[in-house]
């Protein structure tokens, strides 16, 4: 089992030397959160907390995933980088894929894609998207992403989403594996048709093992063979037993918020985080 560290509301100042010490420490990746803006008003509710409100507010620290992997790989040689998850509805594909190409150069094929649809119309709108359709649009802003960073000369002809003959230079030498999010049928299904693997947000172990069931099951369905990252973000099994329990049940990558664990906060000093980590290298990852 692989372990990932979240850096999600960490002052931004934080980044490199949490991104550097991960890599010393030998977790593979870190997790990159998304948000766009913080809107005074959602029509939405948030569909990761029980009464439907959002965990941060207006003054909460967020910065472009994409910068954010650029910058922490300029200071890191092997450790890798994926969205967790990048709201695909607001964005155009097309310059999602010049992001995405681009930082995937510049890290020497460290980076991963992952995916969600966005749940606020307000960030999809404001930023020129559209909140309806947003499956298929999803479905479809994969295929012309991952068009795109094949190389070449390329071209499409979607229902959202046209363009003529186009290239862009440099392609990535290697594939950008995609992860997609998200706990619905819906979801689950589209991990399992496009995905190079899934990735869940907070999550008990009883549905994990649901879920988890439930996309081998899709993936025969869908004849998908090979490969497939189990992302997860489990609230209750923790210590050597607990993440050796998600191992045991298809659990490839953990995300952790090691820190945590030892008492220090989100916002905690950077000098505590890095203890944080060591200590949960040593006495959890070290063990399995």
């Amino acid at each position: 089992m692989k372990f990932t560290v979240a850096v999600a509301l960490s002052p931004l100042d934080q980044l490199g030397e949490l991104a550097s010490t991960a890599e010393e420490c030998g977790y593979s990746a870190i997790a990159l959160p998304d948000s766009l803006f913080f809107s005074a008003e959602v029509s939405a509710k948030y569909p990761y907390t029980p009464d439907g409100s959002r965990f941060w507010d207006a003054d909460t620290p967020w910065v472009d995933p994409f910068v954010a992997a650029a910058w922490m790989g300029a200071v890191t040689r092997s450790i890798r980088f994926y969205t967790q998850v990048l709201k695909l509805n607001p964005r155009n594909p097309v310059l999602l894929a010049r992001q995405i190409g681009s930082v995937a150069a510049l890290t020497g094929n460290r980076f991963g894609l992952g995916i969600g649809l966005g749940w606020s119309p307000e960030e999809s709108r404001w930023c020129g998207g559209q909140f309806d359709h947003r499956g298929a649009r999803a479905d479809e802003a994969v295929e012309v992403v991952r068009l795109i960073l094949g190389g070449g000369m390329v071209e499409y002809h979607g229902t959202f989403y046209d363009f003529d003959k186009l290239q862009m230079s440099p392609a990535p030498t290697e594939p950008v594996p995609v992860y997609v999010g998200g706990h619905t049928e819906a979801a689950l299904r589209r991990a399992a048709r496009t995905g190079d693997g899934w990735t869940s947000a907070m999550i008990t172990f009883a549905d994990l093992r649901d879920v988890i069931d439930q996309l081998g099951k899709l993936r025969a369905e869908y004849d998908r063979t090979g490969p497939f990252e189990v992302q997860a973000v489990c609230v209750d099994r923790f210590g050597v037993e607990g993440y050796r329990q998600q191992a045991d049940l298809g659990v490839t990558d953990a995300i952790v918020v090691p820190w945590v664990f030892y008492g220090v906060g989100l916002d905690g000093p950077l000098e505590a985080k890095k203890d944080g980590m060591k200590r949960f290298a040593d006495e959890i990852m070290g063990k399995l």
